[in-house]
């Protein structure tokens, strides 16, 4: 039987190339999602057996949503994959640049894309729910003056011509994702965490909890806050933390529990090294 995963997005979207770098290319089948929250249901229901979510991109930044939907469906991250993402400008087989009037692609995916977009003002950017959709809609419905903005897999996928190469504005453009799932999935040699957490008001409560990592040598890769919903001035903490001896990252959390309200270990897992 096929390992079932869901994604946000169509076939050679950069979700279906990152699950494919996680689980492999045998025994899989991608579930298309049209959106993240949907990805998530699916999994809640039972229609999934893991969700692969982009959580944050080199150029873009953290996708705060989706720290929401992690916050409420309290699913357990079992492992992360590191993208190259690499940008072009997709079109209908004989289509020039000076035939383009409307260029479509996921928000974030435009944001990465900036700086060329900025030498196409006459150009109107329109946003859509992935890049790999916005390049299918191209062939699908023959729109002689839109291109796409998604990947050489999309391209060779539905046909298209690529016009321009590479458009993203910085060439180290990568993106973070996370597996989830409905279960704890132990994972050998663990040196990741993704943990949440919320903290008094005090003078220095949350300076208080990054000691307790520091003293104990775990390394706080990121840190991202977010409002609590209906309370003024309280926030959610999400950190990921490294450590290299199981035995420094258990002692620091022993502390952290002492500094901190509603601690939850998201999941613990292998850092993925390689982009």
């Amino acid at each position: 039987m096929k390992t079932r995963i869901a994604i946000q997005g169509v076939k050679a979207s950069f979700h279906e190339e990152a699950a494919h770098k996680y689980f492999g290319d045998e025994d899989i089948e991608i579930l298309e999602c049209e959106s993240f929250k949907k990805t998530c249901e699916m999994l809640k229901q039972g229609k999934a057996d893991y969700v692969v979510m982009a959580i944050e991109n080199a150029i873009a930044g953290s996708i705060l949503p989706n720290y929401n939907l992690l916050r409420d469906y309290k699913f357990h991250i079992i492992g992360e994959v590191h993208l190259n993402i690499q940008q072009n400008l997709l079109a209908l087989p004989g289509a020039k640049l000076s035939d383009i009037k409307f260029v479509e692609s996921h928000p974030i995916a435009i944001r990465q894309c900036d700086e060329f977009l900025s030498d196409y003002p006459e150009w109107t950017v329109k946003e859509g729910m992935d890049t790999a959709a916005c390049a299918k809609s191209i062939i699908e419905n023959k729109l002689t003056n839109t291109a796409a903005i998604a990947s050489i897999a999309a391209a060779e996928l539905y046909g298209l011509e690529i016009l321009e190469k590479r458009i993203e504005t910085n060439k180290k453009n990568a993106t973070r994702f996370l597996i989830l799932s409905n279960e704890i999935i132990e994972q050998k040699n663990a040196n990741k965490a993704s943990l949440s957490f919320q903290t008094g008001n005090a003078v220095g409560a949350l300076a208080n909890v990054l000691q307790c990592f520091a003293e104990q040598n775990v390394n706080l890769s990121k840190i991202q806050s977010m409002p609590v919903i209906g309370r003024r001035n309280e926030y959610d903490f999400y950190v990921d933390v490294e450590w290299k001896k199981q035995s420094d990252y258990d002692a620091a959390i022993r502390k952290v529990l002492k500094h901190t309200i509603n601690f939850t270990i998201m999941g613990e897992y292998v850092k993925n090294e390689k982009v």
